[in-house]
């Protein structure tokens, strides 16, 4: 498995910030939305939807506050060494991880980077080739593989179903 890490870690960064970006955007209009509707009438309905607005400005500042920790986690994490795994090495954060899936239609491959922060977003392998998702340790599939090595084979509970996984190899 030859591929770049940092050049995952920037994808993913790049995918970061342009949702910070929107949540600064959605915030901007809700509070917006919410001082408009405060200011033109009186009335009780719009008094309710100015809080709603308000509501979702909030949520929309925790995203995007959120979103800004994600970043500085993520960039602190990439100007450490990125980890390097030999034959063996068990399941750690830096780790690509290749696993094999069983269910009733067959075998299948997956490939997660295990990280600190960005989970469940997928990351285009190099030249478009293939799809990654990002796990971290506090996920349901990152506490299951941490740990492993390439042969183990771990239950992981996906899509409401326990199904085996097995490691093909950790990178």
């Amino acid at each position: 498995m030859g591929i770049d890490k940092r050049a995952l870690m920037a994808q993913l960064a790049e995918r970061l910030q342009h949702s910070d970006r929107l949540a600064h955007r959605a915030q901007a209009e809700a509070r917006e939305a919410a001082r408009s509707l405060a200011t033109e009438s009186e009335k009780k309905e719009d008094g309710r939807a100015a809080i709603e607005y308000g509501s979702l400005a909030t949520g929309q500042s925790a995203r995007a506050r959120r979103l800004h920790e994600e970043l500085g986690v993520l960039a602190a994490f990439s100007e450490a060494q990125t980890p390097r795994f030999r034959r063996g090495d068990p399941v750690a954060l830096g780790a690509l991880v290749d696993v094999r899936t069983e269910d009733e239609k067959g075998y299948d491959e997956r490939t997660f980077f295990v990280l600190p922060v960005g989970a469940g977003t997928e990351l285009t392998g190099p030249g478009g080739d293939g799809f990654l998702s990002v796990i971290t340790p506090a996920s349901p599939v990152g506490r299951a593989l941490l740990g492993r090595r390439a042969g183990d084979s771990v239950d992981v509970t996906w899509g409401g179903e326990v199904r085996e996984w097995t490691v093909l190899e950790v990178a």
